[in-house]
């Protein structure tokens, strides 16, 4: 049986796709949309009513895109002048209401990208020059600032908010209200008016598939890095000479070492979680 229904691009007609816009097979715009004249949707994406998509702006396959939401408009930073830079959003990843997304600057690196299979809640924002990995999660009014780095399968909860140039590490787990002013390592949870690092994000590694194995040996290099004890650079040689074979852990090893220009978030001073 022929299915054209998944071939023929459907239009609304109160929508307004300018002259330029690249439509994918499949392509579903709704009513009151007004997609620009940069814009690629790739197959099967769904814009279902009162969508903005504007800028140098790409979605990828099957993305899904609720009502009111913004997407590409100019960044919000006083520096930017106009340049065509730009924002990628990959495939299967889904954009509910009132959501905002901004490309790039040329003072960062003139591209933001949000990756596959990801869902970002009613309200969430994500600035200029972000980097958001695969099967992120943001939860409802979650905010990025400019040029944060957010890994792959991490959660942001509920109005939490990430200072700019922040990095979240992969598979690590944002409290809902919480401020993050520093890196948060993979694995990691953090929660509070100013995040603390509370420990490793245990029920997500579980959901994940992680080993009972890698969770101990998670456990333990977590707990020989913020020790008390000696020097970070000497914990991180411990935790090295001591899991060098463990994946996760040497994750956690390469991501405090990466220089960056954000501190680090860490426990509370009486001691690891």
């Amino acid at each position: 049986m022929d299915d054209t229904s998944q071939t023929v691009t459907s239009i609304h007609p109160t929508a307004i796709v300018e002259p330029g816009a690249e439509l994918g097979p499949g392509v579903k715009i709704g009513p009151y949309s007004i997609v620009g004249p940069n814009v690629k949707l790739g197959a099967g994406v769904e814009l279902i009513s009162h969508v903005v998509v504007a800028g140098h702006t790409e979605i990828g396959a099957r993305g899904r895109i609720h009502s009111f939401a913004v997407i590409g408009q100019p960044p919000q930073d006083r520096k930017y002048k106009g340049e065509p830079t730009r924002l990628t959003v990959g495939a299967d990843t889904i954009i509910r209401e009132h959501v905002t997304m901004h490309p790039g600057t040329a003072g960062g690196t003139s591209l933001t990208t949000v990756g596959e299979n990801c869902l970002i809640m009613v309200g969430a924002h994500v600035a200029h020059d972000c980097r958001v990995g695969d099967g992120v999660v943001m939860v409802n009014n979650a905010t990025l600032g400019g040029h944060v780095n957010v890994g792959e399968y991490a959660i942001l909860g509920g109005n939490s908010a990430v200072h700019q140039f922040v990095r979240i590490g992969k598979y690590a787990m944002i409290g809902g209200m919480t401020g993050v002013e520093g890196d948060v390592i993979p694995y990691g949870m953090v929660t509070g008016d100013r995040a603390r690092l509370q420990g490793l994000n245990i029920v997500g590694l579980k959901r994940r598939g992680f080993s009972r194995e890698q969770i101990h040996d998670l456990r333990t290099a977590y707990r020989l890095l913020f020790a008390q004890e000696g020097t970070l650079a000497e914990r991180l040689d411990d935790a090295t000479k001591l899991h060098a074979h463990v994946a996760p852990v040497m994750d956690i090893v390469e991501f405090i070492r990466t220089a960056n220009n954000r501190s680090l978030c860490l426990p509370k001073a009486d001691g690891a979680a």
